[in-house]
Parts: C-alpha cells; structure tokens; sequence
C-alpha cells in the first residue's frame, strides 16, 4: 500500500445516510478475482441508466467532481454485507480519504486494511463540508500525522483515528508487513522450537 502523510484533495458530497456496500458496488460486479478495476462500477445503479449511459442527474457525473479524492458522506456509510470489494472500487475510483459521522464497523476495517483513511467527525461538521462541496469547487487537506483537516480558508477541524491504523497508514503496511516488523522474533522464536 501507499503510505498517507498529508493528501490534499478535492471533495465530493454525497448528502446520503445508510449507503451500503451493495450501492458502492453491486452484487453483479464482484466476480473479479484481483483488486483492481472495481472503480468503473462504483455507485453504478446511480451513475448509469440500465442502458450504460451515464446519469446527467447524478452528481458524481458532473466535470466538476471528476477529480474528486475525498469523499463525504452521511452516517452509516459502507453498512449491509461485508463485502471488501467496496474499499476497493472507491479506491480504485481515486477516493483516498472518507469522511463521514459514522461508519459500518467492518467497512471501517477494510477501509484502514486497504489504505482508504476513513475519518469520524460529528454530523454537524460533515454537514458544514458536504454544504462547502455542494457550492463550490472545494478542497481539503487531511494531515495524517497532526490529524487535522484544513479547507482553502484555513478552518481546521481536528479527527482521532486508533494508533494501530493511523501507523499502518503512515507506513503504508498492509497486515503482513505489520507481521514482517517482528520477523527476527518471528526466526528466533522458530530456531527455539525446531
């Protein structure tokens, strides 16, 4: 995985409560053995019409969120089945950060696991950022290491996150390399045991 230190994004609103894994990728797109190219097929029941044609209504299709790398949403977001493919396909669309006041634990988990830093922040604040990308074009930039969000007008929100994912992220490690930190325990303890 790519370690996360500070990454400045543009912001894409998705005023919504309860979006669960089945609409950030249905069911129908999941016969892919490999992680990649799940992007195409995020939110498809909303960005496409039944003919494959994008939805002109749907804000995600609009050029101005096109570069989006921040997604925010409403509470319970990735909730219904546990499906990992949805941290997949909102990375491989290019989100890097999620925010939202609330999460589905296993979404969570699988966010933090795949390199998606998914932050928790109270409703009114998410409210206020999902009003600031609904009227202009906004960025943010989400520092990691300080755990601080700052907008293009210097309002700073601060975020907890656990020290175990926050370390995984900062380094880039996926659970094996969590494990390959101990790796001379590891030897040591099986040259005991042989």
């Amino acid at each position: 995985m790519e370690p996360i230190r500070k990454h400045n994004g543009l912001v894409y609103p998705i005023n919504r409560a309860n979006i669960d894994t089945d609409q950030i990728i249905p069911k129908q797109f999941l016969k892919r053995i490999e992680r990649q190219g799940f992007g195409q097929f995020l939110f498809f029941n909303w960005r496409f019409h039944d003919d494959g044609t994008l939805r002109e209504d749907f804000s995600m299709n609009q050029p101005e969120y096109r570069d989006a790398s921040i997604l925010v949403a409403g509470e319970n977001f990735g909730c219904g089945s546990s499906r990992e493919h949805a941290p997949w396909a909102l990375q491989d669309y290019g989100f890097k950060v999620i925010i939202a006041p609330s999460f589905a634990d296993i979404f969570y988990n699988n966010c933090m696991k795949n390199g998606i830093l998914a932050i928790q922040l109270d409703e009114d604040t998410v409210q206020t950022l999902i009003h600031n990308a609904e009227s202009t074009s906004y960025e943010l930039t989400v520092d990691l290491e300080q755990q601080i969000i700052v907008d293009t007008e210097g309002t700073t929100v601060q975020f907890d996150i656990p020290s175990y994912h926050k370390q995984m992220l900062l380094n880039g490690w996926d659970e094996i390399a969590v494990t390959l930190t101990h790796e001379s325990k590891i030897e040591a303890y099986e040259l005991q045991h042989d």
